[in-house]
């Protein structure tokens, strides 16, 4: 009898240990799926989205962060880009006072995906990411824009397309040059150091951009600008970016 007593009681405390083994196991299961869930949906850092630092414009740890997607020898690009740099000092406060931290994700998006297969939008961004590699991307990226926006886009809209694209490498070398940059950068150019990189980066835009320009501001997307359009409508899609 007593020796059924001592059976019964380590049993019981057997059962008890296991349960509360099992009590523990089950609270720690919990908490493990707690973090989980609470780091997914942690919002990653700016500077673990950002493709390339030299292309961006703000804080990097900027509240906002605006994306645009862009190609040089698209005419709706250029005319948005050209707005900016038309109002760089308003645009340089804008990002400043709204905490933005702007991205130009540029690539030969429409050699590599659109109809015309225009060549110059490979040769343009190879001399844009050959300049960042000499520090210059925005030195190059702005006397381009500005340039070819007033010799073709702003006056002949779609159909100054042909005759820009019928340029060689040495038109956008030459806008190198002016920026004072030397023998490295036309080597970079004309060698195609740079064409691995872009074509890459065509590919993941092809994947996320809807037309072209694309915009990603904050939650709020949207494609194309009118050429017709200025720095207030730019104000208009920052705005939308900043509510959403």
């Amino acid at each position: 009898m007593e020796e059924n007593t001592k059976n019964t009681d380590n049993l019981t405390k057997s059962s008890v240990i296991k349960r509360a083994f099992s009590i523990v196991a089950f609270i720690a299961i919990i908490i493990i799926l707690g973090f989980a869930m609470i780091a997914s949906k942690v919002e990653p850092k700016n500077s673990e989205k950002v493709w390339d630092p030299a292309m961006t414009v703000g804080n990097m740890d900027a509240k906002n962060y605006f994306i645009v997607y862009s190609d040089i020898m698209c005419p709706y690009c250029v005319s948005f880009e050209n707005a900016l740099f038309e109002n760089e000092e308003k645009f340089e406060k804008y990002i400043e006072e709204n905490d933005i931290l702007l991205e130009v994700r540029l690539s030969d998006y429409l050699y590599e995906f659109g109809e015309a297969r225009t060549i110059n939008s490979r040769y343009s961004a190879e001399a844009a990411y050959c300049a960042r590699n000499e520090g210059k991307f925005w030195d190059y990226y702005k006397i381009a824009i500005l340039t070819i926006w007033k010799d073709y886009f702003r006056d002949n809209g779609k159909s100054a397309f042909s005759v820009l694209n019928a340029k060689d490498k040495s038109y956008w070398i030459n806008f190198g040059k002016k920026i004072g940059l030397g023998e490295t950068f036309e080597n970079c150019v004309n060698n195609d150091e740079t064409l691995d990189e872009i074509i890459e980066n065509a590919e993941k835009t092809y994947k996320l951009a809807k037309g072209m320009p694309y915009f990603k501001f904050n939650k709020f997307t949207t494609s194309g600008f009118s050429p017709n359009s200025d720095w207030n409508e730019v104000l208009l899609f920052f705005k939308a970016g900043l509510e959403s």
